[in-house]
């Protein structure tokens, strides 16, 4: 299993697939399965049961996850997509994009 460059709170950009050129921020990681969960991306319909969230059932609309080999960050400094590198600074370990060369927070 490669390195997960991309963390929950990031902007992603998706790479291939149905939603292809779409944004979005990482909901939630699956580093098990190697995916990630990115708002108003890859949505599927789901059949629920009527519960207390969901009182009347049905149909919900819901995003799925993403294969992170699929997805790139965001440069913070133009938008664009970028790879990330690792570097120290003051002893920490921190990432940083490959096209600007800027701190990723």
């Amino acid at each position: 299993m490669s390195k997960i460059n991309i963390k929950k709170g990031d902007n992603v950009y998706v790479l291939a697939g149905d939603d292809r050129g779409k944004t979005g921020r990482v909901l939630s990681v699956l580093r098990t399965k190697g995916r990630a969960i990115v708002e108003g991306v890859n949505f599927v319909t789901k059949a629920t049961k009527p519960s207390a969230k969901h009182p009347q059932g049905g149909l919900v609309k819901m995003e799925a996850p993403v294969n992170l080999s699929n997805l790139a960050l965001i440069d913070p400094k133009s938008g664009k997509p970028t790879r990330v590198g690792y570097k120290e600074e003051n002893g920490k370990k921190v990432r940083y994009s490959k096209k600007s060369g800027q701190e990723i927070k």
